[in-house]
Formats: C-alpha cells, structure tokens, sequence
C-alpha cells in the first residue's frame, strides 16, 4: 500500500493511510474525498526516495514541504512530556532526611542528614552553615567517596562524620557543642543525573543557668530591706525563678526581673523583701529554679539572716569555780574575759570561749572581772565581782550593784563639787 503522512487538513492532497499516532494528525479517506482524523494507533508510514520506511525501525525520517516543521514539534513535544512524567515520578520518590535539632551548651548536637529511595548517583555530599560565630552562609565540609571528609574555611575537631556515602547519608556529629554554633546547617546532595538535593537543619541551644542565693546581710531595725537575691544566670530560654517562704506569709514579699544580652542568653533576678527583726532571724525559705534548659527543677535552701551586736551579756554560774557568759548575737559573739582592766593569767584561770574557770581557789583571785562579747556590729560586756574565803568562792554579782554603786558616788561627787549638794542639806534642815 502507498501512503504517506498528512498532518493537517490542509495537507490531505496525498494518499494516507488509515492510521496515525496522535489525533492531531490526519488521513485521507478515498471513498468520502476527504481528511478525516484516525481513530487508531499506527506507525506513520514515510516516503524517502521513493521507498516507505517505518518510523518504529528508522531513527530519522525525511519529510518535505510543510508537514515537517509540525512533525517534529509533535516528537519535541512528547519527549518532553515523558521526560517530566518521568521526573515527577523520580521527585515524589526521592526524599532528603533532616530535621530540627535541639542540643545543650556543651553536650553533642547529631546533625541528621540522608536521601532515600533513589537510584541516582551520588557525587558528593556538601555541607554549609549560618551561625553566630559565622553570619555569612558557607561551606565547610565535603564529602567524596574517594577524598572522605575535608573541611573547608578551616578545621574543627569538634565535627565528625558519622554517617556512610554509599548509604547516601550525610550525618554529622558536633561534640562541646557551644552558643556560637547555634544558627542554620545546610546538607547537599550533588546528584546525577538529578542535580543538587538539599535539606535546611536548624540547631537551638539551650544553655543552663548559673544559679545562686546572695545575702544582702541586712541588719537588726524596723524598715523594710532587702534580706537576699535568687539569681539564674545566663539561661537561655529565660529560666523561672520563684521563693517558697512557708509560714512567713506575707512577711514577705518578692519581686522579679530580667535582663536579656545580645548572645540570646537571660539572666533572671529574684528578690526577697522584708522586715528585719529578731523573730524573723533564722527562718528557712527556698529559691527554686525551673526551665527548659534544666532536666529538673533546681532548689537553693536559704536561711533569713539578720545581723545585729549583742543584746544583753549574762555571766551564769557553771559550777563553784566555772562560769560561762551569754548573750544573743548574729553572728555569733566572741569572747573576752579580762581582770580589772588586765588580762588573766594562764596559770590561775582557764578561759574556753565563753566559759571561765578558776584553777585554785585562793585569795588572790580576788577582784573585778569583766566578760566583753563582740562581733562585726558591735559589743557589750558584764561584769562579776569574785571574793575567795577560806577555799570558798564567794561571788557578787556586780553588773547591777557595782554599776550602782559607781553611778551613786560619781553623782555624789557631782552635787559635793557644784555647791548642790549644801543647798540640799538645808532644805532638808528647814
């Protein structure tokens, strides 16, 4: 049979075969003397030098006149079309592995990067990054199957790589991870014949807070002060920062704040506010400290301190030849025992911090002696009189009559030097 290819109605002047591959082209039909469009599948048959060629068996055809520009664009563009359903296809199969990533201030990051189903072949896998020590996006590492890993821009013994080529996996390993590398890590796939691949890794740090409970050392009176301070150093995200004060109530008060620093970091104060009195001394609060960036929460025991000298020195009989002198103080009070005016010697009394003991009881530990009490906020003292009989120790007590005595004559001596006292008398006469 002699045909030949028409491809448009235009072009029906020739004999056609009742067969075509698309229906854009068209056959002549003899009976009706007209084009009509194929309904059928075929291969077109081509006339070249006087002889018909199968298009399914020759990679070339030879069209003349108009028909040729179409055809081919008809070939262009069903290539074009499988080669995109080809490439849809290879797109939905191949998939880059990553993802967000969460690591502590100097603990280990894995930075997870893989492609999956894919035959293509693998080049080399590049990796970039945009942290804060580096803002500028650069590649640093590069891996070959033959070359293995090498950085690039300088090394960093801190990254490893971990995973396996010929596995197409790309994952990294940064150890002593720090607040610098936080920022944004890119892995690349050079693929071929498909061309570049590539996933965006985001690295957080979070980074634990420094904690600690500073004394304000506030001192004995009757205004609010400030008694202590929680502070977490240094987090990020912000840490949480609260007083447990239990039977205080509202004794008590707190107040926070915070400041935030360029690096992303927090530091979070909390305050605790109070009336320093002697009741108030020595009560037990808490600081606890809460965050993401700690695995559980953090307590820090504090017990209120108010500071303030001595009140009031006491000397107390131990034992016939032992006493002991007391007082309340904060912080505590050291002691002092001195003889009238002079310290004592070793050799006839025995002083332990607050308590005073007579070695022999004789005579010559007769006398005035003094217990001075003291600390940072000041001192006080009292006074004993000793008188030793007959190898018995007989005590006066003279932090009251002493002191009397004392202030009776000076005032006596006063009114006797002043005149006063005659004019007394003779009042008194009248």
């Amino acid at each position: 049979m002699r045909a030949r290819a028409c491809l448009s109605p235009r072009a029906c002047t020739c004999d056609c075969v009742r067969a075509c591959t698309c229906a854009r082209v068209y056959a002549f039909d003899r009976e009706k003397r007209r084009c009509s469009k194929c309904r059928v599948s075929a291969r077109i048959l081509m006339r070249r030098k006087g002889g018909w060629l199968d298009r399914g068996s020759q990679m070339t055809a030879h069209l003349t006149g108009r028909s040729m520009p179409r055809y081919f664009s008809l070939i262009t563009c069903r290539l074009l079309l499988i080669s995109a359903l080809l490439f849809t296809r290879e797109a939905d199969a191949l998939q880059v592995i990553g993802g967000s990533v969460t690591a502590i201030q100097g603990g280990t990051a894995i930075l997870p990067c893989h492609v999956t189903d894919i035959s293509d072949d693998l080049t080399q896998i590049t990796w970039q990054r945009k942290t804060r020590q580096n803002p500028h996006k650069n590649n640093f590492i590069t891996i070959q199957p033959r070359n293995g890993p090498q950085f690039v821009n300088g090394h960093d013994d801190r990254f490893k790589y971990i995973g396996n080529f010929n596995s197409k996996n790309g994952t990294l390993q940064l150890s002593n991870v720090t607040l610098k590398d936080e920022g944004s890590y890119m892995c690349i796939f050079t693929l071929f014949p498909s061309g570049n691949q590539k996933i965006e890794i985001p690295l957080n740090l979070l980074v634990p807070p420094f904690t600690s409970v500073m004394d304000n050392l506030p001192t004995l009176g009757t205004e609010e002060v400030l008694f202590a301070t929680c502070t977490a150093a240094g987090s990020k995200p912000p840490a949480e920062v609260r007083w447990l004060t239990g039977a205080l109530g509202d004794k008590v008060r707190t107040t926070t704040n915070s400041t935030q620093y360029d690096n992303g970091t927090t530091t979070t104060v909390s305050s605790l506010f109070g009336v320093p009195t002697r009741k108030i001394n020595g009560h037990q609060v808490q600081c606890v400290i809460s965050g993401d960036s700690l695995s559980t929460e953090e307590t820090l025991a504090f017990t209120i301190q108010v500071y303030f000298s001595p009140i009031e020195v006491k000397i107390s009989a131990i034992s016939e030849d032992s006493f002991e002198c007391v007082t309340e103080a904060n912080p505590n009070a050291k002691f002092t025992w001195i003889r009238s005016g002079q310290y004592l010697l070793e050799s006839a009394v025995k002083v332990e911090g607050a308590n005073l003991q007579l070695l022999s009881l004789t005579s010559d530990l007769n006398g005035l002696y003094q217990c001075e009490a003291s600390n940072a906020y000041g001192s006080k003292h009292g006074q004993l009189y000793m008188h030793v009989t007959s190898g018995t120790c007989r005590v006066a007590w003279a932090l009251f009559l002493v002191l009397l005595s004392l202030n009776v004559g000076a005032a006596a001596w006063y009114f006797y030097k002043s005149g006063r006292f005659q004019s007394v008398l003779q009042v008194e006469t009248r």
